[in-house]
């Protein structure tokens, strides 16, 4: 009976542990930086801002806390609990742990977008516009392709068409990457590909906020349905669901979620490959423990890289390349002592 009781309560620690750890990490990075600050100083800019209290002698420290980290800490945790969470989705529904949320061409159409945007020197707000409807334009297309070929399994189809057009959106880049200006244009390409929260703003946040919690309702209100879909098509067919149906609503959503905050901070790699895989062995794979627990990790992970992308040098360092550097070995440790039943 204490086994039994004691195995219940593991997966409510962790994510307590978890929550406990991600709020940390935030107080941390709210701290940290060129102009650091300590908690006291942080509660009482809170406080005064909550009693609508303005006192000029803090005007500077207030500017950095609510203009600058507040917005950049929120961002990071949003993009990726958005990512984790999509991570989760995919794996769950190709039932398979190397599946991250750019298998269906997502992040390189959204690069797409992003890059053409900037080619063409639009605002920044038509960047951000144009790579979420890339984004998203370039998974319709992938999921037309893979309903249009018959006699074939319907989910190879669609990661096989997935792979080639993220393969041919990424030919794309490269074609505008030589047309670029090598001096203004080329550059800012390249930096937004590398993924960076360097400028994001307060908009930013409140724009892809939203977009991220209608995407993650289906997640939670079917989150059991998940679980029969890993079964196989004809397991879950066999317990009353429709997989097709499921499987066309959760990749909507994971879709929607990942390209709303692909257009607000890059392409950002790994996270959603990695994050996932170590919750399932910290939570188990019930997607109802996994998806949170995945977003929490998710959360935590990218906003300590992009705390140590902001302090670790003078020249911001591009969060794909930290989150790289991090994600490919813990990755690899987990392939050779992770555990064969996935």
């Amino acid at each position: 009976m204490g086994d039994r009781h004691t195995r219940k309560l593991t997966p409510g620690l962790a994510l307590s542990g978890l929550g406990l750890a991600v709020a940390v990490i935030a107080a941390a990075a709210a701290a940290i930086g060129p102009y650091p600050l300590t908690i006291n100083d942080i509660a009482a800019a809170l406080l005064r801002r909550l009693h609508g209290v303005s006192d000029p002698a803090f005007a500077q420290l207030e500017t950095v806390l609510f203009s600058v980290r507040l917005p950049r800490i929120g961002a990071a945790l949003l993009v990726g609990a958005a990512l984790s969470a999509a991570g989760a989705v995919y794996q769950g529904l190709f039932r398979n742990p190397l599946v991250s949320p750019d298998i269906l061409g997502v992040s390189t159409g959204a690069g797409l977008g992003a890059a053409l945007g900037i080619f063409l020197s639009l605002p920044v707000i038509a960047i951000q516009g144009m790579a979420f409807a890339t984004g998203l334009a370039t998974v319709a297309l992938v999921y037309a392709v893979a309903t249009a070929v018959r006699g074939h399994e319907p989910t190879l189809v669609l990661v096989l068409a997935g792979v080639v057009l993220g393969a041919l959106a990424g030919a794309c880049i490269s074609l505008l990457k030589i047309l670029a200006d090598p001096y203004d244009q080329l550059p800012a390409i390249t930096f937004w590909l590398l993924g960076s929260l360097a400028s994001i703003q307060p908009a930013d946040v409140a724009t892809a906020a939203p977009v991220v919690l209608i995407s993650l309702v289906p997640m939670v209100l079917l989150r059991w349905r998940m679980n029969l879909l890993s079964l196989g098509d004809e397991e879950a067919a066999a317990l009353g669901v429709d997989p097709r149906r499921l499987r066309a609503l959760f990749i909507a959503a994971a879709t929607l979620m990942t390209a709303s905050v692909v257009a607000i901070s890059g392409v950002i790699g790994w996270v959603g490959l990695v994050m996932p895989h170590i919750a399932r062995l910290l939570v188990g794979p019930n997607f109802d423990r996994l998806l949170p627990a995945s977003m929490l990790m998710g959360a935590g992970y990218l906003l300590l890289v992009d705390t140590l992308a902001r302090t670790m040098s003078a020249t911001e360092t591009p969060l794909g390349i930290l989150t790289a550097f991090v994600g490919a070995p813990v990755f690899i440790w987990l392939l050779a002592t992770g555990r064969r039943g996935w």
